[in-house]
């Protein structure tokens, strides 16, 4: 694994620490790929730079209580839910959603209030959803997907069907929903001239081209109301 540069590293510790009640060398020597003598080097020019951080022998390292980078709380409820929220994204399928919205949410937790986040701590410990696939993921494409439905990117996938059938497409992403724990992408399919839906974990291989298209004028309810409630909508 390639190293960060150490400004983007000393970053990611930082919003570790406020993230976690505490987190030893080691820790952050495994999360960042660097030797555990690295580490001790970044935690005193963090020091250095006026980070208050505390340091327990045998245990880790902390922020000082009541420092906070961001001026934001959150309320207890507001906490647990998050945290909630955090153990049932873990259950989904596709790795680019569980990366991005992981960082994102420690990145939240950073801001929680000290006595808070030994309670985030324990919860995450305590709550459990089960992962009908165990841990394997079975697309990585959601995010790239995304990315191209809000800047009009037309993509071109390799599509495997329920039948088995492999075929080649290129489309113009509308849309994403969810149904029965599955991600579908609403799509205009260039080559049947109309709207599709393919399943993302069916999608063996994605490319994001240059082109872009125009904005479809269709509404989600529209969509529904002409492709769902209709007929059924076969690839």
């Amino acid at each position: 694994m390639e190293e960060k540069p150490r400004l983007t590293r000393l970053t990611a510790i930082l919003t570790q620490l406020q993230a976690n009640s505490m987190v030893t060398a080691t820790q952050l020597a495994k999360r960042h790929d660097v030797s555990v003598r690295t580490i001790y080097r970044d935690i005193r020019t963090l020091e250095q730079s006026g980070i208050p951080i505390v340091t327990e022998e045998g245990k880790g390292y902390s922020i000082m209580e009541g420092y906070h980078l961001p001026p934001v709380l959150f309320t207890e409820d507001e906490a647990n839910a998050l945290i909630t929220a955090e153990q049932l994204l873990l259950t989904n399928t596709d790795e680019s959603l569980v990366k991005n919205a992981s960082s994102a949410i420690e990145k939240i937790k950073a801001i929680l209030r000290f006595s808070q986040k030994g309670n985030a701590d324990l919860l995450s410990e305590r709550i459990f959803f089960n992962r009908e696939n165990g841990e394997e993921k079975t697309s990585n494409n959601l995010m790239e997907i995304q990315s191209a439905i809000i800047n009009y990117k037309v993509l071109k996938i390799e599509y495997q069907a329920a039948n088995g059938e492999q075929t080649t497409r290129t489309i113009e992403p509308f849309a994403i929903y969810s149904i029965h724990g599955n991600f579908l992408l609403i799509a205009f399919c260039q080559l049947r001239k109309d709207f599709r839906n393919f399943r993302i974990d069916n999608i063996t291989s994605l490319i994001t081209q240059h082109e872009t298209f125009t904005p479809h004028e269709l509404t989600m309810r529209e969509y529904f109301e002409k492709y769902i409630l209709t007929h059924e909508n076969n690839l």
